[in-house]
């Protein structure tokens, strides 16, 4: 009797176990969830780089978009949990044992074997899956703005590089210049039209000619290394960046951009932000709510060898804990969420307000040198050589011009760096690119397919 006893109580439990397993086992797997691109896919450059080659490599090897998809299956596996119901419990009991007489040993045992599953009460996980979900799309509004701040670390890096290209052209350049004025120099003072000291002027040009194309050379060798960084390499093994490095527009007015700021997922999470700790609220409050356990149990008498059936219900009374912290801590949660919502809202836009000034600034400087000052500096520059070779000028007054030109010629490419620089922060800041009208995050065309160098 008692080995049929406890196979059918074994088998009973079998059986519930296996009924809500089935009930809450998933019918689907779990929800796709956005991963970064395979990195088979987008091989290491070695030619020539666009701004699209830059992005597609930073969002395919970036090592913190690498952490994003681990993230993911973590969330989704706790959106499982949550689903999940209580365990069924089996319990054993023996009464009435090791007494003296009638009840020594087993001889008045009774035997009690049962199965008792808790009841969860109060929508309690149905309040607990929606808490997971939401946290899931948390996961993913962080994982959409990390994307944003590697595209924006991408491109700044890119620019970065063109800008480091331009800056050695313009060393070479400068470079070359000096070796011929040195050699003319040094004609016209062995012909005795020019006086020895400006052959040392010429000379300490050149050397500091040198010691700027050794700068330029190492600053571009950092930022070939800072760029493939971006994209996880520890060795760039591409040749160069190709862009054109000068064409700028003129940026849309703050207003329009500010309208933008709802794609920026560091304010669009905050909706889900709020519906999270509602959510958390409403679980709280069903966690006053007490759970019950029903069970059944088989009952053996070893003094008449009989047997009986017992049914039990248990319910916790809510006399002293109905869960009073644990909804006012949801509650207000709930309500520093609002707060830093709001919070959020204000530093973007002042962040905002920040990029756009910036981005105004470098596009004035930038129209300013390029319509201006550097087509001056150039006609200064070009009649001072003519003059110091038909001697109207001495060659202090060419090193000079020489010197302008350059100097507003380095202005340029600095401006105009910081002109993609600013631009990159206020796509970041928007959530999208300026001159696109769609949102798909592909990169904006300021950086076109081609090259240039300054002349």
């Amino acid at each position: 009797m008692h080995y049929s006893i406890l196979v059918a109580i074994t088998l009973a439990t079998l059986t519930v176990y296996s009924t809500c397993q089935a009930a809450d086992a998933p019918t689907a797997g779990p929800s796709p969830h956005p991963t970064a691109v395979n990195e088979a896919s987008v091989a290491e450059p070695n030619g020539v780089v666009t701004l699209r080659d830059a992005l597609a490599l930073a969002l395919a090897r970036n090592p913190q978009l690498s952490i994003y998809p681990y993230d993911l299956r973590a969330a989704d596996a706790l959106v499982l949990q949550a689903g999940l119901r209580p365990n069924p419990e089996l319990s054993a009991e023996v009464e009435d044992v090791g007494g003296r007489g009638e009840r020594r040993g087993f001889d008045a045992a009774q035997t009690t074997i049962g199965i008792s599953q808790p009841v969860e009460l109060g929508g309690k996980r149905a309040k607990r899956t929606r808490v997971a979900s939401l946290d899931k799309e948390l996961v993913q509004w962080d994982y959409r703005a990390a994307r944003l701040d590697v595209m924006r670390e991408a491109t700044e890096a890119f620019v970065t590089v063109l800008a480091a290209q331009e800056r050695l052209a313009l060393a070479e350049r400068l470079l070359e210049l000096s070796r011929q004025a040195q050699t003319a120099v040094a004609q016209r003072v062995k012909a005795g039209k020019d006086s020895p000291v400006d052959e040392l002027r010429a000379d300490v040009a050149f050397s500091e000619s040198r010691i700027e194309r050794q700068n330029a050379q190492k600053a571009l060798t950092a930022a070939r290394h800072a760029l493939a960084a971006v994209w996880g390499s520890r060795s760039p093994a591409f040749e160069r960046v190709g862009g054109d490095f000068y064409q700028t527009s003129e940026p849309p007015p703050l207003a329009e951009m500010a309208a933008a700021t709802a794609n920026n997922p560091d304010l669009a999470r905050w909706q889900t932000e709020e519906d999270r700790r509602r959510a958390a609220l409403r679980l709280e409050k069903a966690h006053a709510v007490p759970d019950i356990a029903v069970g059944g149990a088989v009952r053996r008498y070893e003094q008449t060898d009989d047997g009986a059936f017992v049914f039990g219900l248990s319910l916790p009374l809510p006399l002293f804990n109905r869960n009073q912290g644990g909804i006012l801590a949801a509650t207000a949660e709930l309500g520093k969420a609002r707060r830093q919502y709001e919070a959020a809202q204000v530093r973007i836009s002042a962040a905002l307000s920040e990029a756009v000034s910036a981005l105004a600034a470098a596009y004035d400087q930038v129209t300013i040198l390029h319509n201006d000052v550097l087509p001056k500096a150039q006609r200064a520059f070009e009649a001072a050589r003519q003059g110091y070779q038909q001697g109207k000028f001495d060659y202090l007054h060419l090193l000079d011009t020489q010197r302008t030109l350059f100097q507003t010629q380095a202005q340029y490419v600095s401006s105009t760096e910081a002109y993609h620089k600013a631009q990159a922060d206020v796509q970041r800041l928007t959530g999208r690119p300026l001159d696109t009208d769609n949102n798909d995050g592909r990169p904006s065309n300021a950086v076109q397919e081609s090259s240039s160098q300054v002349k």
